[in-house]
Formats: structure tokens, C-alpha cells, sequence
């Protein structure tokens, strides 16, 4: 079997274990409000906020987002954002440090500046924010103005996310996303200028019409703008779970074998830029903190992604946001009509989620440590949980395949995807994955 049909499986991206398709109706508001109540005083929180709303709809988006023609849907769903807000605060009490600030969606820069200046503001009013918290927010440069700028930089933004995914036009025209690299550079340059110069760049591989040319202009574009971290995502195309991506021909995509080219392109440029890779599909400039926690072991990755927040608990406010506790997962209605309803009457507005057994929480050490570091050690896992490495051998038996492809390397208990092929580690994790069989056809392809 060849390298790209092996990579042509059907796996999660592995932002948590257990997965969101595992999310089950039992875990509700009551069981959210009793892990709120039981966080320790004074420890620390991330907060992510979604804003799922945008002004144009870009096919191959797979967020939980729809587009408005006016402001006044936001500006109603800002007021239960901040309703969210407060009615987890009088649980929580204002006893505790926020580590990561984060807003996403759809289009948080959809905002208007004063609106985000106010929701930041309650905040900062709820809890103290440590020292080195990171606060950041998605851009769509298309329509940033300086007053959005200001505004962000006024509320404390220290890092800004900037989507761009290519910079071709038949491929932006292909995707519904036409965004010229003028207007990307001078959404950086104004970001900078306005003392926000931590910087993401979103890129992606696998598009409409894309080619491995494609993907290569795409990185020397992003590298001349030098942003201190690069994200390298492959297209998930998921019209059965995203009606929108129906807009985009399947005979336009790219083969698995053509993705897995663009990918290792990219790669290849962007180490040859100066940049290290981190985990799976995050590029960054070697002093980035992002880099230096991959280095040092302490990569994190959570529902946005990786991560260098080292807090324990997620706190997810908006329609559909998840959120993330020792004992589990919960996330919030996802349509807005729903979430709205169960936050005007004075209710948590938690849908789903999932209460972690033992054997979930050693698999969840087991598949973020080789989502972020490439490498585990199944022996060293098995001591932690009091287990004997043995627990782990039908997993090694599975993985033999791969390791004759020369996907993964096995040493003893030993676990190791190459650097040349990370994109392979999704795969290697899915062999720990005791749900999978149940929700294979709900993923994206691995590569």
C-alpha cells in the first residue's frame, strides 16, 4: 500500500480525545454547573468566545458561522454573550487568572470596535488576567479597518490570527474568498503598526484548482510578511456535514497523492524560511513561544489548535463553544435560536459533552503527546496511570503496517513519527482511538 493510501483514511484532527461526535445530551447544564462549582479558588482559566457570524460565506469553511446582511444580529447575540458572561462568573466567583483570551468563529473582527471593547471589558472586570496571558483574536483582513485596529489594540490584543489559505485568484474565486495579498499585507502592516506583532497566518492545502505551484506561492507570499507562526491546514471537504461545501466540484480537489505534495511543499519551504515545524501542521519562527514550549515538552493542544496555555480548564462562551475541564468536555447549542432561548431564561446553555472514564484520560495523554510532540512512550504513560506497558499491545501490533511504510518508528514501547512524515501522526493516533470505528465517516482525510 502506497504512502498516500494509507494516508487516505478518514481520522480526526485530535483537538481533544474523546472527539466531539462522542459529545452525548446526558452531559448538561446541571453536570457544567457542578464542574464550575468544583474548579479549585484561584485557579487559572482560558476563555474562548465565538462569534459566529460573518458578511460573506466562504465555501470551504467548516466552522459553526452564518452570514448577515446588518449589524443587529450581532449586536442581540453580543448582549447573550455578555448574559453568558455573567451567569458563569456569579458560579465561578472572580477568584481566578486568565491565562488565554481567545476569540473566534466566523468573523470576530465582524464586531464593532465599541461592542469589543465592551465584552473585553466585562471580562477584565470578571477576572484578573496574568501577566503573560495571551489575548487573541481571528482576523479576516477583508474590511479591517484602522478603527477595528484600534480597538483591538485599546482592549489588549497581543496576538492576532490572520486567515488567508491562498493567494491565487482562481483558487480564492474557487473557495468564494477573494482576498488579494495586498490586502493581507496591509492588514499585517496596520496590525504591527498598531503594536500587535504577535502574528498567525492561516494557510491550506488541498483546495479547488490547487497545485503544489499553488501552495509554494502561497508560502513565499506569507514569508516575506514574516509572521511569527504559520498554519498549514488541509481542506476537509465534508459536504454531508456542511451543505455550503456543495459549491465546490469534488472533480476540482485535489487527489490524496496531490494533497500530500502540496503539504510536503510546504514543509519544505517553510523550514527552508527559518521556520520550526510544531506538531502536526504549525510552522513558527524559532523564538516564538509556540516553538520553545514544542522544544521543551510542553506543547498543548485544545479546540483551537495547539497551544502554549497551560491552564486546566477551558471555559467556552457563545453558541457552539466547547469547553474543557479536568473531568471533561461540554459545549454550548450550536444553532444561535437555541442557544439564545436557553440563555434568556436564565439558563447554562450547554447541549452535549462527555464525562471522561479512566481509560479516556490515559488515551487522551497518549494522543496529545504524539500530536505534539511525535513521540510517545508507552511504558512511561503506562507508569503515570499505574498500568503495565502491556495495556498498550494490541495498539503496537496494529501499528506494524505503518511502521513498514516507515510512517512510524517502534522502539520497544517506544513511539515515533519522522519529522519528514508528521502528516502521518493523525493516523498513528487513531490506532489508540477506541471510538473511531463508530464515527470513522465523519472525519476528514488524514492528509
Amino acid at each position: 500500500m502506497s504512502r498516500a493510501d494509507l494516508l487516505a483514511s478518514r481520522v480526526p484532527r485530535y483537538t481533544s480525545y474523546p472527539t466531539a461526535p462522542q459529545f452525548q445530551p446526558r452531559i448538561g447544564a446541571e453536570t457544567y454547573e457542578r464542574w464550575l462549582r468544583q474548579l479549585a479558588q484561584g485557579s487559572p482559566l482560558s476563555i474562548y468566545v465565538h462569534i459566529p457570524f460573518c458578511d460573506t460565506l466562504c465555501w470551504f469553511c467548516g466552522c459553526h458561522t452564518r452570514v448577515v446582511n446588518g449589524y443587529s444580529p450581532v449586536a442581540s447575540y453580543l448582549e447573550l454573550v455578555r448574559s453568558e458572561l455573567a451567569a458563569v462568573a456569579e458560579i465561578t466567583g472572580r477568584d481566578h487568572s486568565i491565562t488565554h483570551l481567545h476569540f473566534g468563529g466566523g468573523s470576530p473582527t465582524i464586531l464593532e470596535p465599541r461592542d469589543f471593547i465592551a465584552v473585553v471589558a466585562q471580562i477584565r472586570e470578571t477576572y484578573s488576567f496574568a501577566g503573560s496571558a495571551e489575548f487573541a483574536v481571528e482576523i479576516d483582513p477583508r474590511g479591517l479597518s484602522d478603527a477595528k485596529i484600534g480597538a483591538l489594540a485599546k482592549a489588549g490584543v497581543n496576538r492576532a490570527s490572520v486567515g488567508v489559505q491562498d493567494v491565487d485568484p482562481k483558487v480564492q474565486r474557487a473557495i468564494n474568498r477573494i482576498q488579494p495579498f495586498e490586502t493581507t499585507r496591509s492588514a499585517i502592516e496596520r496590525l504591527r503598526a498598531a503594536g500587535i506583532c504577535n502574528l498567525n497566518v492561516d494557510i491550506m492545502y488541498g483546495l479547488p484548482h490547487q497545485t503544489v505551484r499553488h501552495v509554494k506561492e502561497t508560502v513565499d507570499a506569507m514569508v516575506s510578511l514574516r509572521p511569527n507562526r504559520l498554519a498549514v491546514f488541509g481542506y476537509a471537504h465534508v459536504p454531508h456535514m456542511k451543505r455550503h461545501m456543495m459549491l465546490i466540484d469534488q472533480k476540482d480537489l485535489p487527489t490524496t497523492a496531490e494533497r500530500l505534495a502540496q503539504f510536503d511543499e510546504a514543509q519544505s519551504a517553510l523550514i527552508a524560511a527559518g521556520y520550526v515545524p510544531v506538531g502536526l501542521d504549525h510552522f513558527a519562527l524559532p523564538d516564538d513561544p509556540m516553538a520553545i514550549a514544542a522544544r521543551s515538552g510542553k506543547l498543548r493542544r485544545n479546540f483551537q489548535g495547539y497551544t502554549t496555555d497551560s491552564a486546566d480548564t477551558l471555559i467556552g462562551i457563545g453558541a457552539s463553544a466547547i469547553g474543557g475541564f479536568r473531568q471533561g468536555y461540554v459545549q454550548n447549542q450550536t444553532a444561535v435560536p437555541s442557544y439564545r432561548e436557553r440563555i434568556r431564561s436564565g439558563k447554562l446553555a450547554t447541549a452535549r459533552g462527555i464525562a471522561f472514564s479512566r481509560e479516556d484520560t490515559i488515551r487522551h495523554a497518549v494522543i496529545e503527546r504524539l500530536m505534539c510532540r511525535l513521540e510517545v512512550d508507552l511504558s512511561e504513560v503506562a507508569e503515570t496511570f499505574g498500568l503495565v506497558a502491556g495495556h498498550f499491545a494490541d495498539e503496537l501490533v496494529e501499528l506494524e503496517h505503518l511502521s513498514r511504510e516507515h510512517l512510524v518508528e517502534i522502539d520497544g514501547w517506544k513511539i515515533v513519527v519522522p519529522g519528514s512524515e508528521r502528516a502521518a501522526v493523525r493516523v498513528v493516533c487513531a490506532v489508540f482511538d477506541t471510538y473511531l470505528d463508530a464515527s470513522a465517516a465523519r472525519h476528514a482525510l488524514a492528509v
